[in-house]
């Protein structure tokens, strides 16, 4: 037992001296493109809670689909040229609070859950929460698990499956049956970001690399898919990949645990 608790005090160690090297080894300093790039998030984010004001919610729910292609890009000119900072890994953060937590909840609420009781509007505020706990916890274990997955679900899918589900039912008269499940998956989604499920990152993805000429073939035809039936392809691709998490575990069936936030949290937030 005595051998155990030396051996986790001595990975906890471990874990806060890596910590401490990411932190010093991170620049300080603000580089324009990504800083552009995450302002542009933030506008749409903006955007899309006045749309949603203003009754537009097909529009705002484009606004958060906007948001979520601004902040991908943002984090892949930062990585190609090397201008990752803490001042934007923190500016990324405050900026997805907006577009991919109160931005979706607030269209949720606007557009659905406001028909409901107490209990469907709080799980608008749930998802807001539940959507900065995930990215306060992406900060503070950043650099410290294994970049091909995220743990728990990303903030950025989960707002993607709330304007998906706006633009697939907009045309639509909503029943309450149907307003009663949208109130669920609320929960559930705020739920699944706050979890231990791990989600592919595709950050090993290379595009640089060859590919064979079937891959072609299939990003050709998701295209025009998309092109084509983009409301229910949106739909599709999201809740699947929501889905993904569960299924990954129930697939494993290993336990996969998050390294303990305590001494990070000390020094780190």
């Amino acid at each position: 037992m005595r051998r155990r608790l030396i051996g986790g005090e001595g990975a906890r160690a471990a874990r806060r001296r890596r910590w401490q090297s990411l932190r010093e080894k991170r620049r300080r300093g603000i580089f324009l493109l990504p800083s552009l790039l995450t302002t542009a998030n933030l506008f749409s984010g903006f955007l899309a809670v006045l749309l949603t004001a203003n009754g537009r919610y097909a529009d705002a729910a484009v606004a958060i689909l906007a948001a979520i292609l601004l902040d991908i890009l943002d984090g892949k000119v930062a990585r190609l040229t090397n201008t990752t900072t803490q001042f934007g890994l923190e500016f990324d953060s405050l900026a997805d609070v907006v577009s991919f937590c109160v931005a979706p909840a607030f269209l949720l609420y606007a557009w659905a859950l406001s028909q409901l009781g107490r209990a469907a509007w709080l799980a608008a505020f749930l998802f807001v929460i539940c959507g900065a706990l995930r990215l306060a916890r992406f900060n503070v274990y950043a650099g410290l698990l294994d970049r091909r997955f995220f743990v728990g679900l990303p903030t950025p899918a989960a707002a993607g499956l709330a304007a998906a589900s706006v633009l697939f039912l907009a045309d639509e008269e909503i029943a309450r049956w149907g307003l009663l499940a949208i109130s669920a998956a609320t929960y559930v989604v705020a739920v699944l970001m706050v979890s231990t499920f791990r989600y592919w990152s595709f950050k090993e993805v290379d595009f640089s690399r060859r590919h064979r000429l079937g891959i072609l073939l299939l990003v050709v035809l998701g295209v025009l898919i998309v092109a084509t039936y983009h409301q229910l392809f949106l739909f599709a691709l999201f809740g699947l990949y929501v889905l993904s998490g569960p299924a990954r575990r129930l697939w494993v069936r290993k336990p996969e645990s998050v390294p303990s936030g305590d001494t990070e949290r000390k020094e780190g937030q």
